[in-house]
């Protein structure tokens, strides 16, 4: 039985006073920048500091000319440790920015657990959503930040802001976060995994500050990857296979430290039980990572997951692959992972659960 606001979601329906559903098409073209998770703040413990001027290239230099919609998938001010006034001081130029996406008719904002307290706001700038559908023409695509799925956040969100800002930042004590939890983050993930795998539809989330492409995970998708040069390496000349043995034993050693950081039992769950990963859940992962910003971008064909880095500090996998890298101002656009929106589609036809097939429609 699925949960209230999953049973809203498919059903279209009302999700609650905080906004409802926002609706866009992109069947006859349009394209969207999809982040989360930005926590913005003031002072030595903004989350967003490291990344902040970053976040105002790639929005102003590349997202807002080419344009994109830009949808900001919850958790965007941090407001759980500050106010808002403070926080509209600090990232005048983001908001600045935001204006401009708005003012072109192309900003959609979704409600996470550590802003949700906007609807309180008289004077907020912006329409909030607990959720956005994306048609396609392909299949439906849902964006939602994903702390729907956890009684915790539902249920006793104002104890945990109450926590965050009056004991826990006072006295600089870190606040209990799902991204800091395997076990929480699987729990997150599984619920929005089993929703998308029920209705044949995509689901993208954030919360969890955990990148997923296609329901894959980063340790997931090492795995994989490693696979697949396995297979190329016994029909590649010698001179590629020098390449592709060292991609392997890079790729090892990041699998071998995500292992150490994640739980051991965790590692043995997996979203899909014994069966083949079906590739409708993603993840725009956050903005607060000391390497970089991850994000999602989506069109009527296709589906991209990409990373933004300083030029000279990304991430050492991104060197060593076959990655579109992009120059932008000084800044660096790498494509991690992209496919094709009907190639999903029929993985998830083929892939979903026998007691699905067919019985919900793909088409949106």
């Amino acid at each position: 039985m699925e949960a209230p606001f999953f049973s809203s979601l498919a059903a279209g329906e009302g999700l609650g006073k905080e906004g409802g559903m926002a609706h866009l098409d992109l069947r006859d073209g349009g394209k969207l920048l999809i982040l989360s998770d930005l926590h913005m703040g003031c002072g030595p413990r903004d989350d967003l500091a490291a990344n902040g001027r970053l976040l105002a290239v790639m929005l102003r230099d590349y997202y807002l000319p080419k344009g994109f919609i830009l949808v900001l998938n919850g958790d965007i001010e941090e407001l759980q440790r500050y106010r808002l006034g403070e926080i509209n001081k600090q990232w005048r130029e983001l908001f600045t920015l935001f204006d401009e996406f708005a003012a072109a008719g192309r900003f959609v904002k979704t409600l996470g657990n550590h802003d949700e307290d906007l609807v309180y706001e008289k004077n907020y700038s912006y329409p909030l959503y607990q959720a956005l559908r994306v048609d396609t023409g392909q299949i439906p695509v849902f964006i939602y930040h994903g702390h729907q799925s956890s009684k915790l956040f539902t249920k006793y969100n104002y104890l945990a802001h109450s926590l965050v800002r009056y004991i826990f930042a006072p006295f600089g004590i870190r606040n209990v976060s799902v991204a800091r939890s395997p076990y929480r983050r699987f729990s997150v993930e599984k619920k929005a995994y089993a929703f998308s795998l029920a209705h044949s539809c995509i689901s993208i989330i954030g919360h969890t500050h955990r990148t997923l492409f296609e329901s894959l995970g980063r340790l997931d998708y090492i795995k994989y990857e490693i696979e697949r040069l396995c297979r190329d390496y016994t029909a590649a000349p010698d001179t590629d296979k020098v390449r592709i043995a060292a991609e392997v034993a890079a790729l090892r050693g990041d699998l071998s430290r995500l292992r150490r950081s994640e739980r051991r039992d965790v590692l043995r769950q997996s979203l899909y039980g014994d069966e083949l990963p079906v590739p409708c859940l993603f993840n725009s992962g956050s903005a607060i990572s000391r390497k970089g910003i991850n994000a999602l971008e989506l069109n009527n064909d296709a589906i991209a997951l990409v990373y933004w880095f300083t030029e000279g500090g990304g991430r050492r996998f991104v060197s060593r692959g076959n990655y579109q890298v992009e120059k932008v101002n000084g800044r660096c656009r790498a494509v991690l992972n992209h496919d094709r929106l009907d190639y999903i589609r029929a993985r998830i036809e083929l892939l979903g659960s026998p007691g699905n097939s067919g019985a919900h429609n793909t088409k949106s």
